[in-house]
């Protein structure tokens, strides 16, 4: 049995497509057909469910997927430290973010990339049980996402900063000439908010329940903030925003963000990286890095 057959069958079952895998292996189609046979042929066992085209993977399959992502990872590991122990540190760091803390990870990536310039750190905007099945598959090394709320199974974890909520409103609402805004109140202003498989909008919905209203129904929903951030501009609604998001966006002229009280809510973010011995070497060298960036300081310094 050859790593490289069980890359073959990790690119499939991720691409789903036996010529898409054959390029993500740069591999011709053929061949990875072949080294696939050679497993099922070696192991005993059918892997592939297979017609004309890809079907999926047979219940055994699916068991050896698993082993496969872990030996994959673990020899792309070895690979990165003896690379590492000749030549420094290389490779490729990948990031998962959930979009709430995309205005905070250049925090982190400026002076990782500067430390370690032969390594490309590649961030995607990634709902948090995105982060959790990307490191779960080894897609990812490390995620930065809610620690407290929902929170990851076998992961390890750095907290840097606190999430705190406000209101986004046009300057001329009756609310915007308030210092601050109860949730209460809030819940009854016309809302635009992220969608529901966004773990920020569960929170929102689980605070404005606090708070003693029910969630409110939004005229508006998407899974980008920034278009929060346009419909609040453009047209008559208010939004619920994360507080670092004032890093990235400030408050556009004609709009007025003000702290959503009663409750005081917050929420925990952080880093998480898969809970295993040895852990990684690029991840480790960045949860090595973050406990000497002070996250918290520039998200409060900005507002």
């Amino acid at each position: 049995m050859l790593v490289q057959q069980l890359g073959y069958l990790v690119a499939l079952a991720r691409e789903e497509h036996f010529g898409r895998a054959a390029g993500a292996c740069h591999v011709t189609q053929p061949t990875l057909s072949a080294g696939i046979r050679r497993l099922e042929k070696e192991l005993g066992v059918l892997i592939v469910r297979r017609q004309r085209r890809y079907e999926g993977l047979t219940p055994e399959g699916e068991r050896i997927l698993d082993w496969a992502q872990r030996v994959v990872a673990d020899h792309d590991a070895l690979l990165d430290e003896v690379r590492a122990m000749r030549h420094g540190l290389s490779g490729r760091l990948r990031i998962g973010a959930i979009p709430t803390s995309l205005s905070c990870v250049s925090l982190l990536t400026t002076p990782f990339c500067a430390r370690h310039p032969e390594v490309t750190a590649t961030v995607t905007s990634l709902n948090s049980r995105q982060i959790e099945r990307g490191l779960h598959d080894f897609e990812l090394d490390v995620g930065l996402t809610y620690l407290d709320s929902e929170p990851l199974a076998g992961v390890r974890t750095l907290r840097l900063y606190r999430e705190r909520y406000l209101i986004l409103t046009r300057a001329e609402r009756p609310l915007a000439k308030q210092t601050a805004v109860r949730w209460a109140d809030a819940a009854s202003e016309p809302l635009c908010l992220l969608t529901g498989d966004m773990q920020n909008r569960r929170i929102v919905d689980s605070i404005f329940r606090q708070a003693g209203v029910d969630a409110p129904r939004p005229t508006l929903e998407t899974n980008s903030i920034s278009t929060l951030y346009a419909h609040v501009r453009d047209g008559g609604w208010s939004s619920v925003v994360a507080e670092p998001w004032l890093r990235l966006f400030a408050v556009p002229d004609g709009l007025r963000a003000l702290p959503l009280v009663e409750p005081d809510a917050e929420r925990s973010i952080g880093l998480v990286a898969l809970d295993r011995d040895p852990l990684p070497l690029l991840a480790r060298a960045l949860l090595d890095l973050a406990p000497s960036i002070d996250v918290q300081a520039a998200v409060e310094g900005l507002t």
